[in-house]
């Protein structure tokens, strides 16, 4: 394989996982050989074993965060304060993507990014959907009200009044029927959930009167 048929035959995001080019390929390890030999000369990144991209001059797009975490880890989706911000729903730009996982927890930092995965049980890994993030890349991302019930979920005592303040989330436009949210978090079965999200719509309710 020579690197223009590895640049033919990878997104044009250019990351990709080392099965989408050892497939049909009659010395694979030679292929990963290779793979070694560009990285040492700058003309590859690796993310992590088994995970590339490809470096500025030769990519033609640049990857989104949102999906290099995607590709880093399969079985993620995007959430929390990430997934927060895409929506608009909290103020602060968020360096680190963060995103749930059923696999376990773990923190990449690589030059495309640092990428935090979350663990959650099979039961919560839902509520996620897939949209174009940009041109020709389709992430995995929780929806809104998701995406505020694994942060919930997830961190300690998130259903104290100073955390919730502090947190200073907006209703997207989606949870104008803030029942919704409600059964978000009942579906989580966690009273704690539950009781943030009641106080944080009793939160709402006071700064619009």
């Amino acid at each position: 394989m020579t690197f223009t048929d590895l640049i033919d035959s990878v997104p044009s995001y250019g990351v990709f996982r080392t099965g989408q080019i050892l497939s049909g390929q009659p010395s694979p390890s030679g292929v990963v050989r290779q793979l070694d030999r560009w990285c040492k000369s700058g003309r590859l990144l690796q993310l992590r074993r088994g995970v590339y991209a490809l470096t500025g001059p030769y990519a033609k797009q640049s990857p989104h965060p949102f999906l290099v975490s995607n590709i880093l880890k399969r079985a993620s989706y995007v959430s929390l304060q990430s997934a927060l911000a895409h929506y608009g729903m909290i103020p602060e730009y968020v360096p680190t993507t963060t995103s749930v996982t059923t696999g376990r927890p773990e923190t990449f930092t690589t030059p495309l990014g640092r990428f935090q995965y979350r663990h959650v049980s099979t039961r919560l890994f839902n509520d996620f959907r897939e949209i174009e993030i940009t041109a020709g890349q389709p992430v995995r991302i929780a929806s809104p009200r998701k995406a505020l019930v694994d942060l919930l979920y997830l961190t300690p005592r998130s259903d104290s009044d100073a955390f919730l303040r502090e947190l200073r989330v907006l209703p997207d436009a989606s949870l104008s029927d803030l029942s919704v949210l409600v059964t978000a978090a009942e579906a989580s079965a966690s009273k704690k959930v539950l009781r943030a999200v009641r106080r944080l719509m009793a939160i709402w309710r006071e700064e619009t009167t």
